[in-house]
């Protein structure tokens, strides 16, 4: 029974907690850290001080120290601050040799430690132990020579012991490493302590090559301006120019120059070194330097110098501009007459070569009319202003032979360029310019050379495409006798018509239809006159964007354009316009319908009224014609050298302002 009573002993059991709703009071873990310290629950009291009455119990407590510390060493022997506590717990006992033990097997632990090596010499120098301290800053910096707290307190110590040859000494090791340059300041501060002013700028000399930056330059020209060397800080500053050249100039460099200069009284010399950096420094570098070359010459200087100061500034304005659009002709013309004002010819000649070299990227008339300006101004700078008649042709020729002239050409240059042979009594090279087409063939049709003449209409062709020589070849052949005449003439047009597709200036290849309408409505039949008739455009108004220079919309511009029949792109247009009409025209005839009978009968009766009801009929074909073109807004005459080449007697002018004007025309000036 007694086992099985103990086998069955009784498991007391947990306690059940009937409410499990959260106490009133919460303790957290804050709480109980607070009330601990408050109470000093964790801190320990301090052991009982111990009097050393005896030899003794010194060298126990010696012993016991020791062994503590050799203890936390050989536990890790990596921590540098045992060791230094160790270090100085000795020498608090005059224990210098023991500390020097300490810290030397540190040193074996780790030599790159610079708190030890610190440590160590400040111990040898505290105890006056100088040959020891020399010796442990000669290893430590041949050891770790990048570490400049060394090398200065190493000269440092060597000052204050009177030793002047041995601190310079370290100085010249030091300098050796190159180091940054508050060391080669420290190095000239020193020498000049001793009133070694050779021996400083000896080490200027040194420093601005190890560290060539404007600064030290401008520093090195102080100091030989502050000892009085005058010669010596130009020199100097003359040195420092030429190192850093065109490519690093930099505008504090010349600012100082300048004022240097301007301590001396040499006005003259001031502007000249303001001058020739505004020269080459970019604008948004050269802000100081304009700065003070305006003070500078508000002070010193007359109306002139101001003029140039301003001169300059818009100098550098312009040279932003075409930099960031070399297409932008009006900066060009702007500068251009900024520098004819003021520069020497070479270097308006520089500025024109580079307006020049900016040719435009599309070959259409209307972007060339202002870029040909340049060239224009060019020769007549050459002629008038440097009187150079050969720089002047070389300058034309140039022109002309860049034109292209398969495209478009202008009238302008090929008459400038004569007139200017004519004013140089140069008849052979203005015949040469111009050939004199017209006159030659006017020459040539009056001997009746008419084989001549059409092998003179063919080579001038051959040179230009225009309307005008096409008008009058066809009409020379309509003035000449013959069974074949009107053939001839015909075929011409047919040619002329041909080669024109894929010419530019719509308003020409008009021109030339028309022509050739006026043509067929006095010599052709119903059948040619038709032909010419489906060749004629349709005048239509477009839209187009505008673009601000700086890229920016300008809004929409609207325009007349002429589609050809001919053109394979333009047939869904024409059937548009075809649509629109017969529209039109249904719509007319429906109204004259549903119109009263009486008025009908006045219709009928009154000669007049015949016209409203016949324009409709008559309208597509007008619209087609020169009738319909009224006024045009084009972007410029026709310029071109051979205006004057056909038996024409129309002549062209261009607006010698801006080369762009507006220009009318109508049927009768082209019969004229």
């Amino acid at each position: 029974m007694a086992s099985t009573a103990a086998g069955k002993q009784r498991i007391p059991k947990v306690a059940k907690v009937k409410n499990k709703a959260p106490a009133e009071v919460q303790i957290t873990a804050e709480q109980l850290l607070r009330e601990a310290k408050e109470r000093e629950l964790e801190l320990l009291p301090p052991p009982p001080k111990q009097k050393i009455t005896d030899e003794e119990e010194l060298n126990d407590y010696k012993l016991k120290k020791r062994k503590g510390f050799e203890d936390n060493i050989r536990k890790n022997r990596t921590v540098i601050s045992n060791w230094i506590k160790y270090a100085q717990w000795e020498e608090s006992l005059k224990e210098i040799q023991r500390a020097r033990s300490i810290y030397e097997r540190a040193l074996d632990v780790d030599h790159r430690n610079i708190t030890l090596w610190l440590k160590y010499a400040e111990m040898e120098m505290k105890s006056r132990q100088v040959n020891h301290a020399r010796n442990i800053w000669d290893r430590a910096i041949t050891i770790l020579p990048r570490v400049n707290q060394f090398w200065y307190k190493y000269t440092y110590m060597e000052e204050m012991l009177g030793n002047v040859a041995g601190c310079r000494q370290a100085f010249e090791r030091w300098m050796e490493w190159e180091p940054e340059e508050q060391a080669w300041h420290s190095y000239i501060n020193f020498e000049l302590r001793y009133k070694e002013v050779d021996k400083a700028r000896t080490i200027y000399e040194r420093f601005v090559i190890v560290h060539p930056e404007v600064k030290n330059w401008i520093k090195y020209a102080r100091f030989e301006e502050k000892h009085g060397y005058i010669a010596h800080s130009r020199k100097v500053y003359e040195r420092s120019v030429e190192f850093f050249g065109e490519e690093h100039v930099d505008e504090n460099l010349f600012v100082a120059f300048a004022r240097f200069e301007e301590t001396q009284k040499e006005f003259e010399r001031v502007r000249v070194i303001y001058k020739y950096a505004l020269d080459r420094i970019p604008k948004h570098q050269a802000q100081e330097l304009f700065k003070n070359y305006t003070m500078f010459e508000k002070k010193f200087g007359d109306r002139r110098g101001i003029e140039d100061v301003i001169v300059s500034k818009r100098r550098f304005q312009y040279e932003e501009e075409v930099k960031a659009n070399p297409h932008n002709y009006d900066a060009w013309f702007d500068y251009l007459r900024l520098v004819e004002s003021d520069a020497d010819p070479d270097t308006v000649r520089e500025v024109y070569e580079r307006a020049i070299a900016n040719v435009p990227p599309i070959q259409e008339k209307r972007h060339w009319r202002r870029y040909i300006y340049l060239w224009i101004n060019y020769a007549l700078y050459e002629e008038l202003e440097v009187k150079d008649p050969e720089r002047t042709r070389q300058v034309y020729q140039a022109c002309l032979d860049l034109t292209p002239h398969k495209k478009f050409t202008f009238a302008k240059i090929w008459l400038l360029y004569a007139q200017f042979e004519i004013r140089q009594k140069n008849l052979q090279g203005a015949r040469k310019v111009m050939v004199l087409w017209k006159s030659y063939i006017d020459f040539e049709i009056e001997q009746e050379e008419f084989g001549n003449t059409r092998n003179l209409y063919k080579r001038l062709l051959q040179r230009t495409q225009h309307v005008k020589v096409w008008i009058s070849y066809a009409k020379f052949e309509l003035s000449i006798d013959g069974p074949d005449r009107l053939q001839k003439c015909r075929q011409i047009y047919e040619e002329a018509n041909k080669s024109m597709r894929n010419c530019e200036e719509k308003e020409e290849r008009l021109m030339l239809l028309e022509s050739w309408r006026d043509f067929e409505k006095e010599f052709g039949s119903d059948s040619t006159r038709e032909r010419v008739r489906k060749l004629l455009p349709e005048k239509v108004k477009k839209r187009r964007k505008l673009t601000a220079e700086d890229g920016s919309d300008a809004g929409w511009e609207e325009y007349y354009d002429y589609i050809f029949p001919e053109d394979a792109a333009n047939q869904p247009n024409l059937k548009l316009l075809a649509m629109a009409k017969m529209w039109k025209r249904q719509q007319m005839t429906d109204e004259s319908e549903n119109l009263p009978e009486k008025d009908t009968t006045a219709e009928e009766t009154s000669p007049s009224s015949e016209e409203p009801a016949a324009a409709p009929e008559k309208q597509p074909e007008n619209e087609s014609g020169r009738n319909n073109v009224t006024e045009t807004e084009q972007e410029g005459p026709y310029d071109d050298r051979d205006d004057d080449g056909g038996s024409s007697s129309e002549s062209d002018s261009d607006d010698d302002n801006d080369g762009e004007k507006k220009e009318s025309r109508s049927s009768g000036e082209d019969k004229d």
